[in-house]
């Protein structure tokens, strides 16, 4: 007869270090899950190093039979999401368990009691522990993540699903193969069409200048605000959260990759697009218990000295209400596109696009990508 399940709030530091390496046992076999930094999941775990909390509350919770953990979860209260959307809703996130059901079902009660125990009516995620961290179950398209996209086992959706828990939003990840562009000559077509409805709307692009970029960096921070003020779950990004997404991406960042649009003049969108680090990360493979040191050496290694890096990902792009419609999107993309053919990156990861986000889905279909990943967020009624 197996051990019960007893599910522990986060109290001690070493139970904060079995929550924390909990990941790489659970994914050890797997393939395709590529581990972080051990510096990058601090910071993100870190409630004083992690931006967000300044305007969330929340604790971790881990579930263990007899002496071995078998699942965590983070149950929180994002107050400015709250206040910006008018709703009254917890959350869960740092969702990692095995294939049990019961172990399952432990934690994601645990985190609904603590959530309704709070005054709120609803929970909903997997998310850790904003839109601009790991947001969404996989639920279609189980192969190696791209930079700064979650990846979880087929079964984490039988799980929530099981639990009582529903679809809240589906976003599609488009991939990108840049020999089928060159093979039914896309680029050219789509190159006429964006020129014409360029000089027609007044439309103006320019690559990010690496003199200036101090300056670039501040009008991305404006523009990013803006362009996604209405964004499913955007939560206007702080000072500190802005600055802290800059310098992480910055460490990816190529200005001949980056491109902001003007409209009669006046800044409207932006497009960044990034090498996947992913690629390294995986053969780098960081773990606990290896000086990370040495993880950033291989890491050098396969980024700059023996470069394997083949794949790019747009993570952000976005145009400014009041230029909708006139095309901004279609030439951001197209500039971005061939940037990417370009420079001789072979595949890309669009992602992700709002399911509901029809303009956009349209544009990434259009330009030759197709749908490949779905990433999902659940959440259930606590009434």
């Amino acid at each position: 007869m197996s051990q019960p399940v007893r599910v522990r709030k986060i109290e001690s530091q070493a139970e904060f270090q079995a929550f924390f390496e909990f990941p790489w046992t659970l994914y050890k076999d797997d393939p395709y899950w590529t581990p972080p930094l051990l510096s990058m999941r601090r910071d993100l775990l870190d409630k004083k190093k992690n931006p967000s909390w300044e305007y969330m509350e929340g604790d971790y919770f881990a579930a263990w039979r007899g002496g071995q953990i078998v699942g965590t979860i983070a149950a929180f209260v994002n107050h400015r999401h709250n206040e910006f959307h008018g709703e009254n809703i917890g959350w869960f996130g740092a969702f990692e368990v095995y294939d049990d059901q019961e172990v399952a079902d432990a934690l994601l009660n645990t985190a609904a009691g603590w959530v309704k125990g709070k005054g709120y009516h609803a929970i909903r995620g997997p998310q850790t522990f904003t839109v601009f961290d790991d947001c969404g179950v996989l639920v279609e398209g189980f192969v190696r993540p791209v930079l700064l996209m979650p990846y979880n086992y087929p079964y984490y959706s039988r799980l929530l699903e099981n639990a009582g828990f529903t679809k809240a939003a589906d976003m599609f990840s488009f991939y990108f193969d840049a020999d089928m562009v060159k093979e039914q000559n896309a680029l050219e077509r789509l190159g006429r069409v964006t020129q014409n409805l360029m000089r027609r709307q007044k439309i103006t692009i320019r690559q990010a200048d690496r003199k200036n970029l101090k300056a670039d960096f501040a009008l991305f921070k404006e523009l990013y605000n803006a362009a996604w003020s209405k964004n499913y779950g955007f939560v206007p990004m702080t000072p500190r959260e802005l600055d802290a997404l800059v310098a992480s991406l910055g460490q990816f960042f190529v200005p001949e990759m980056a491109f902001f649009a003007y409209v009669e003049g006046e800044p409207a969108g932006f497009i960044m697009v990034v090498p996947d680090f992913n690629i390294v990360l995986q053969k780098a493979y960081a773990r606990p218990g290896v000086p990370e040191f040495f993880t950033l050496l291989k890491a050098l290694w396969y980024w700059k000295i023996r470069p394997s890096i083949d794949w790019i990902r747009t993570p952000l792009m976005g145009v400014k209400e009041e230029y909708r419609g006139r095309g901004v999107d279609v030439a951001l993309y197209y500039h971005g596109l061939e940037a990417l053919l370009r420079l001789g990156y072979k595949y890309g990861d669009n992602g992700w696009i709002l399911e509901s986000n029809e303009t956009m889905v349209s544009i990434a279909r259009n330009f030759g990508t197709r749908h490949y990943k779905t990433h999902r967020l659940y959440e259930k009624s606590l009434d």
